[in-house]
């Protein structure tokens, strides 16, 4: 009996020693895949998995690089610098050995945000051109498979694919249109990884113990803390059948809420879901910088994301150990019904969020859509034209291009009796342009009693224009674009529209509101 016990036993062992020995084999997490793109002219890092202490060679162009897995069999190192080109073979050599193949070197661009980000080539404005013409073997993509979870995660579900006819009707238009223009431009190999959710909140993005650090987002985190704890699946699943049959009925009245549909534990609202799963796991690696289209489901919210917007960009900066690198945001379009009087709206906060943004991030910039929005559609479909707009930031500010890249932006304002001169900055030297009609559209106006009545205004010289209303005696404020869809006309003749603003300083509506 004793010697068929420790014959037991030492079968036990050895099938435990065998399953953990090849547990702890060689590998790599799947951001490094055949036909990726490293950062050209900067130490890359790469990382993974291997028994602990074991020795790990890496060759690539002719450069070795060697290290060693600590404890826990992790290790990560940094491979050097690149110009741009290939195709490279990227060899690890430890217990085995993993070749990646078809490897270029060029830009890496990170593409991030909710839906409007996530909307696919096919879905675009003249996407059968477009997929017909999309023959770029130097274009490569990553699309990141949704994750959302409390934990943080060692690795992504995705590969990266040549860009052809046949690979691009999924991917991010914003990204393929961005990426198309910056390698015709630069002529290098160009590499976009999609990382977007629709739906996404920004605290979605954002580490839990980021949140925790600063006492303002207690109240966001004590709700959704709550809403775990007290979630019903078996509720959750009935509802989702529920809506799942109004949407095949047509969507008859009542109306259901799409929000409810989202899972509150693994869905893509929960604070720092979305960093867990599909950040956290590619932070650090090579890129030259981020383009974000998000906002619209904070649009409620927009005081906390005067500050929940930059503190999710630092963070990322932080974790990325890279530095400031260039950050380029979309501004919301405008959707809904046309405004018909001017007053209070949540989304013109947010947009004025967004543009503040680029007051207190360095390397920032955000690109103006105001005029691209559909009312029945939140969703623009004309993302090459934005993206035409949003490559200008990376093209003047990063490499070199002697372009105009940044929407007029209000300056100051002069009141002279009944009328407001505002003055704007980043104006074309051809000036400011009334696009369509002599009639500039989309100002309002107001004395002190803040309640703001549609004003006529001109153009008067190249970046100044004067505002006024006949049954304003004596303004004090002036707005632009304030509204969730409001229509307006004045651009500069670089074809850039004007940014939304205000010149008051009076409270939002959003203000005090941490959760929606």
């Amino acid at each position: 009996m004793r010697t068929l016990f420790l014959a037991l036993f030492l079968a036990l062992f050895l099938a435990s020693s065998l399953a953990s020995s090849l547990c702890a084999q060689l590998s790599l997490p799947q951001v490094f895949t055949d036909h990726m793109v490293l950062q050209r002219d900067q130490a890359n890092p790469i990382w993974g998995t291997a028994q602990p202490q074991e020795k790990i060679t890496i060759t690539l162009a002719g450069n070795v690089v060697s290290t060693k897995s600590d404890n826990d069999g992790r290790w990560r190192t940094k491979l050097p610098p690149l110009p741009a080109g290939g195709p490279h073979t990227l060899t690890v050599k430890g217990n085995k050995t993993i070749e990646i193949k078809d490897v270029l070197v060029g830009e890496v661009w990170f593409c991030s945000g909710q839906s409007n980000m996530e909307w696919p080539v096919a879905n675009a404005d003249g996407a059968e051109v477009e997929i017909a013409a999309a023959n770029y073997p130097q274009i490569r993509f990553l699309t990141v498979a949704r994750h959302g979870t409390d934990t943080p995660q060692d690795d992504i579900e995705g590969a990266w694919q040549v860009c052809s006819p046949e690979t691009v009707p999924p991917f991010s238009a914003v990204g393929y249109f961005y990426g198309q223009t910056l390698h015709a431009a630069l002529g290098v190999p160009i590499g976009l990884i999609d990382n977007a959710w629709g739906g996404s909140t920004a605290e979605s993005w954002i580490p839990r113990q980021t949140l925790e650090a600063e006492e303002r987002y207690a109240p966001l985190l004590e709700h959704w803390d709550q809403k775990v704890a007290h979630f019903d699946e078996d509720a959750y699943e009935a509802f989702l059948q529920k809506f799942k049959a109004w949407e095949a009925a047509g969507y008859p009245e009542p109306s259901l809420n799409w929000n409810d549909t989202v899972h509150p534990v693994t869905g893509q609202h929960r604070p720092a879901n979305i960093y867990n799963g599909m950040v956290h796991p590619l932070a650090g690696y090579g890129i030259k910088g981020v383009i974000w289209y998000q906002g619209e489901s904070n649009g409620g919210r927009a005081e906390q994301y005067r500050h929940l917007f930059p503190l999710l960009v630092e963070t990322w900066r932080a974790k990325w150990g890279q530095g400031d690198f260039p950050f380029y945001w979309v501004q919301l379009a405008d959707w809904g019904a046309e405004a018909t009087e001017p007053g209070e709206n949540g989304w013109a906060e947010l947009r004025d969020a967004q543009t503040s943004s680029m007051d207190v991030l360095k390397n920032s910039g955000q690109a103006v859509i105001i005029d691209l929005g559909e009312g029945r559609d939140i969703h623009p479909r004309d993302k090459k034209t934005l993206a035409s707009r949003l490559v200008r930031w990376p093209l003047a500010n990063d490499y070199g291009y002697d372009i105009a890249y940044q929407s007029p932006r209000y300056k100051s304002m002069e009141i002279l009796g009944n009328t407001v001169r505002i003055a704007l900055d980043h104006v074309s030297e051809q000036g400011l342009y009334s696009f369509d009609t002599p009639e500039i559209h989309g100002f309002s106006i107001a004395g002190d009693n803040q309640q703001f009545v549609w004003a006529e205004a001109k153009i008067i010289d190249q970046n100044t224009v004067e505002v006024w209303a006949d049954t304003i005696e004596s303004p004090v404020a002036v707005r632009y674009g304030w509204a969730q869809n409001p229509k307006l006309n004045l651009y500069d003749r670089n074809g850039l529209p004007v940014t939304p603003f205000r010149t008051d300083s009076w409270p939002w509506q959003s203000a005090g509101k941490a959760v929606d």
